[in-house]
């Protein structure tokens, strides 16, 4: 095949490249895997033996050493290191693979969900098929993934190419609570191709080991990417104010109705009911509880917001938190040390202020 050249080209260049077999080898010849060992000086009797030096001693082969991996049979390519370099990641190291451990860090995200999603996206941004995918016995293995590397380039004839074809299996297992998880993957067909013809490459342990190290680091890689939007994005809603509007009617005792998710009315409380001169003794999520305490009543409370006295007195306290028939209003109730509910005045005056530090926009950290 000619190839299209311009006219002003008078030379025309060939371009050679080393393949992906050279490069695990050393430059130049091996022949000091024939070299002999030059013995040492032999001394007459009556002198002393000087004394050597041990700085370039080398030292006793193992017994589980690869004595073959000499001369162009050893691979001097710098080894590959699983990084987990995503938030709340880490590494459990056995004899058969390497697995990354991948915690939560979300309570209500489903983290089965979030690891198949992160890979079928990295997989996705690298326009790299699925073959198949089983969520339930958590796997998902991909197609070919082919890269081609030209080697040789001639003007006057095609291009000397070195193909690499492999699929890979993600395995996914996640604990039955649901809070940690880990992924570990293999390479489960290899493939070599250099000017069309098939290298019939047998890998060793070691290579299969760099591929795969390769590719969990890239997958893990985007995770990073994408848990932290993922923690910008909670930031920033965390950050946003929420509306309280008072709720009072001949019904029921007066409460507060917030314009958030139950965690979000949560979170937010944590830092107002501080700022308000109550101390949290202490919380319970699962009830939706508050216990508090004011310290100071009227004199501090007067002080900072107004010119009148509030009634609410200095003593214990409980803040209730209810989920309603909408996932995105939470009901708040004040109510006393026995759970009684106060009177209307005292969640009115407290609700002028409550509605103001719950609606105010806070700088994101």
């Amino acid at each position: 095949m000619l190839k299209k050249v311009t006219p002003l080209l008078l030379v025309a260049a060939i371009t050679a490249c080393s393949t992906p077999l050279d490069r695990r080898q050393a430059n130049g010849d091996d022949d000091f895997v024939n070299a002999e060992t030059t013995p040492l000086l032999t001394i007459p009797q009556g002198l002393n033996t000087p004394t050597y030096s041990k700085e370039y001693d080398i030292p006793a082969v193992g017994n589980k050493v690869n004595k073959q991996l000499v001369g162009k049979n050893l691979d001097i390519r710098a080894p590959l290191q699983v990084l987990p370099m995503a938030e709340g990641t880490h590494i459990e190291e056995s004899n058969d693979n390497i697995r990354v451990v991948i915690e939560s860090i979300e309570s209500t995200t489903d983290l089965n969900q979030e690891i198949f999603d992160v890979i079928n996206g990295y997989l996705a941004k690298n326009n790299i098929a699925v073959r198949s995918e089983d969520m339930a016995a958590g796997f998902i293995e991909t197609d070919w993934i082919e890269n081609d590397e030209i080697i040789e380039s001639n003007w006057w004839s095609s291009d000397k190419v070195y193909q690499l074809r492999q699929r890979y299996r993600y395995q996914v297992e996640v604990k039955s609570h649901g809070r940690s998880g880990s992924v570990a993957i293999d390479l489960i067909e290899h493939q070599e191709f250099y000017d069309d013809k098939d290298q019939k490459i047998l890998l060793n342990g070691e290579d299969k080991r760099r591929y795969t190290t390769d590719m969990l680091n890239n997958a893990i890689a985007y995770m990073s990417i994408k848990r932290d939007q993922a923690i910008r994005a909670a930031r920033i809603e965390q950050s946003l104010g929420i509306k309280v509007d008072l709720v009072t009617n001949a019904s029921e005792s007066a409460y507060w109705l917030a314009d958030a998710s139950y965690k979000s009315v949560w979170d937010r409380l944590r830092l107002v009911l501080p700022e308000m001169g109550f101390d949290v003794v202490d919380m319970d999520n699962s009830k939706g509880l508050f216990y508090i305490n004011l310290e100071e009543s009227g004199g501090f409370w007067s002080s900072l917001w107004s010119e009148e006295k509030l009634s609410l007195k200095k003593g214990n306290y409980r803040l209730l938190l209810k989920e309603t028939e909408d996932a995105n209003q939470t009901k708040i109730l004040l109510r006393d040390v026995e759970d009684k509910p106060l009177p209307d005045e005292s969640i009115t005056e407290v609700y002028n202020i409550i509605s103001d530090l719950m609606q105010e926009d806070r700088k994101i950290r």
